[in-house]
């Protein structure tokens, strides 16, 4: 499991370097979820056609983290909540 590379997209950096330590906290175990049971998100069709997401709470809100993944990498795409967040995504992969 130490040989996994991850990667942050510019997308997903930039929302989690705004973020509270105590939600920092929570996206980093989302993010250690992701590393061992890479299918634990819901894989997405269409034009996300292999992208996942893996849904957490914090608190009341709920954060979407969106990932592709590969038995040697992840690739952390997006993280925020759900109010436009797949719209925001497209536009950010196409």
């Amino acid at each position: 499991m130490s040989d996994i590379l991850i990667k942050q997209m510019p997308s997903f950096r930039k929302v989690y370097k705004k973020l509270f330590a105590v939600e920092k906290q929570l996206v980093d175990a989302a993010i250690l979820e992701i590393i061992k049971y890479p299918q634990i998100g819901v894989e997405k069709k269409g034009d996300l056609a292999g992208v996942f997401v893996y849904k957490f709470k914090s608190g009341a809100k709920e954060w979407l983290l969106a990932y592709e993944w590969d038995v040697q990498q992840r690739i952390l795409l997006a993280l925020g909540v759900h109010q436009n967040f797949y719209s925001d995504l497209k536009k950010k992969i196409y």
